[in-house]
């Protein structure tokens, strides 16, 4: 198919308009200033940003989008201004390595900082905060202080929990964790009494699955930790604390294998103009300093161990992780993505 003129021209532009945005010159060589393609808020990683320039005198330039950076990446090419890409979830670490996008690094510094459970084993993609994927009781209607994720599928809880669609990589890595635990066939049969379980069909976000308890339409909710403390802190919408406080945060498995853990990272971008620059970050959000800093205002647990956690997130009290490689976990999407397909998840309860 032939592409219009006037739209080769702008695609042909986009790397160099992207290069002025972020205040890169390719011809230039390397910079004080290292350029970040970010997933996460702006709000919650520009205090490390500026505690880093603060230290190395190193400018970090950021281009922030919900979607789309990794392909954005691949499709600049050898042209690309990233120096680093920041994002959430193994599945998504994983796919920027799929993508060609990033390069192996070898630090001894990140080695040190970062349990080989936390970091591609082949050096590529790096974990930097952890959270935990949790269940959220009502304090009204459960009377609970325990749970286990195989408990989810009890017919007790029929009608009852209330969980964001079964392909999203938090819970497509959840259903992998199962699979490692369990195996296939008996995960199966775990998926479909949860889905037997469901409230209503799969929809919205961690926050709506709590905001469901809250409004009474279900009892238990599948979420991530760190949306507790961003209810907790939401000034603007004060509605989201009236959620978090009509719920209590239980941990699965605490008592045996442990919780389902997954973590937000980094990938060095393949074709970094300013490699040099965009590992002293890395290794800067690896530190001590750094650790606490970003745990702290993503209200997350730290990768480093012997890293304070935050207040807020101390009061929710203390787990046991489960102590599987992200690794094995990533191994296992592709199977746990097909279960959900397979039992029709995401078509609710009643199909």
């Amino acid at each position: 198919m032939q592409i219009p003129s006037a739209r080769r021209v702008l695609l042909a532009l986009l790397p160099a308009v992207l290069v002025c945005a972020l205040g890169h010159d390719a011809g230039a060589g390397e910079t004080r200033e290292v350029n970040v393609y970010s997933y996460r808020q702006p709000y919650l990683i520009d205090p490390l940003f500026k505690k880093f320039t603060e230290a190395t005198g190193i400018r970090v330039n950021v281009i922030f989008a919900e979607k789309g950076l990794i392909e954005r990446m691949a499709a600049e090419g050898r042209n690309s201004p990233a120096d680093l890409l920041l994002t959430v979830d193994v599945g998504n670490l994983m796919q920027a390595k799929e993508a060609g996008v990033g390069q192996v690094v070898h630090s001894q510094a990140l080695e040190k900082e970062i349990p080989a459970a936390y970091r591609d084993s082949e050096g590529i993609w790096w974990g930097l905060t952890r959270r935990a994927r949790v269940v959220y009781a009502s304090k009204d209607r459960v009377k609970l202080d325990a749970i286990t994720y195989e408990e989810l599928a009890d017919p007790k809880w029929r009608g009852k929990i209330c969980i964001r669609s079964g392909q999203h990589v938090y819970n497509v890595a959840l259903i992998a964790s199962m699979i490692a635990a369990h195996g296939e066939a008996e995960t199966e049969t775990w998926l479909k009494g949860l889905k037997a379980n469901l409230a209503r069909k799969p929809a919205g976000d961690d926050r709506m699955q709590v905001k469901g308890v809250y409004s009474g339409e279900c009892d238990l909710a599948v979420g991530n930790t760190y949306y507790m403390g961003a209810m907790l802190k939401n000034d603007k919408e004060p509605e989201q604390k009236e959620w978090a406080n009509s719920v209590n945060m239980l941990f699965p498995n605490t008592n045996d294998r442990g919780t389902h853990v997954n973590i937000s990272g980094a990938v060095l971008a393949k074709n970094a103009p300013n490699k040099d620059n965009a590992l002293k970050l890395m290794e800067f959000l690896a530190s001590d300093e750094g650790q606490e800093m970003y745990a702290d205002v993503n209200n997350e647990y730290p990768v480093k161990e012997g890293v304070p956690w935050s207040p807020l997130v101390k009061s929710w009290g203390p787990f046991k992780a489960d102590p599987i490689s992200l690794n094995e976990i990533a191994a296992l999407r592709k199977k746990a993505s097909e279960l959900v397909d397979k039992v029709g998840f995401d078509d609710g309860p009643s199909s």
